[in-house]
């Protein structure tokens, strides 16, 4: 492993740090169709540090000596890390939409 670099978990720092674009909400009374652009801009960002993040962890993990040609064993590695990055990703923001979910119904249920 590179010094200084450890590998963030899928989901993790960068997501929602102070470097990402202002969120649509944050606009107020601004044009809908450049709030549009800022939230498709913002998800184009947040795929691409998913996809660095992803693409250095499974590097780390994966490959031993560069070469010309990938062995079999650094590609079955590559294809079972991508696979397990994306399955725990989902994984993730299913759990976080849940836990928002029920907070928004706990809340619901406090004002009623």
């Amino acid at each position: 492993a590179r010094e200084g670099r450890g590998a963030a978990a899928p989901g993790g720092t960068g997501a929602g740090s102070a470097m990402d674009a202002p969120s649509a909400a944050g606009l107020g009374g601004a044009d809908p169709q450049l709030q549009r652009f800022i939230e498709v801009e913002t998800q184009k960002q947040r795929f691409q540090q998913l996809v660095h993040q992803m693409t250095e962890l499974c590097w780390e993990k994966c490959m031993d000596k560069p070469g010309p040609k990938l062995d079999s064993r650094a590609e079955t590695c590559f294809v079972n890390c991508v696979e397990r990055f994306i399955d725990t990703s989902q994984f993730i923001l299913n759990r976080l939409e849940q836990t928002q979910k029920s907070k928004s119904a706990f809340s619901e249920s406090l004002s009623d």
